[in-house]
């Protein structure tokens, strides 16, 4: 259990997948919870495979195949919730929820293809309409600090920042009430 400090408010309904938008590119973009299959695992390893490096934050995505499979394994357990969304048959980005005690941790990646186009809100905001539908309550991230564009995004869906006291921001929202307690 961690002291992470969540807002009493309960963020704005978002729309859970699957849902499809026009980015700023004027591509038709489809946001897919992931289905498990083994065609879907490999496009999220071809995506990550291609990844910037200089994208990657706080170690993440892995920089090898071997190393991106194996993260992957982790991150598309039964337990986590993922969010695909493709342009076609190309994964632009992805982004999942891991069960962290009491809360879900957010992670969100965005191909270099494809950022800038406004598929980062709407791929955060699928997948936290699909934790709301699947009852998560509240979720944490971490993001470092002079990543400005990143925090903005998460201010702009509705994260508060809960602890700025190293190079990272620790941010929260909650989903959904908190469960009425007797007593409290």
């Amino acid at each position: 259990m961690s002291n992470r400090t969540f807002s009493d408010a309960v963020a704005d309904p978002y729309d859970a997948p699957p849902l499809s938008f026009t980015d700023r590119e004027d591509r038709t973009i489809e946001v897919r919870a992931y289905d498990g299959s083994d065609e879907e695992m490999e496009a999220l390893v071809e995506m990550y495979d291609a990844f910037d490096p200089s994208d990657r934050a706080q170690g993440i995505p892995p920089g090898r195949e071997d190393r991106i499979r194996d993260w992957l394994e982790n991150i598309l357990d039964e337990d986590c919730l993922n969010v695909i969304a493709w342009d076609g048959d190309e994964v632009a980005g992805h982004a999942t929820l891991v069960p962290d005690g009491d809360a879900y941790e957010l992670a969100i990646f965005v191909h270099q293809t494809y950022q800038r186009a406004g598929i980062g809100t709407r791929l955060i905001k699928a997948l936290l309409g699909y934790g709301r539908v699947s009852g998560v309550e509240k979720v944490w991230l971490t993001v470092e600090r002079w990543n400005r564009a990143a925090v903005g995004l998460y201010q702009t869906v509705g994260f508060e920042t809960s602890d700025a006291e190293s190079f990272e921001l620790e941010m929260t929202i909650r989903l959904a009430e908190p469960p009425d307690e007797e007593g409290g």
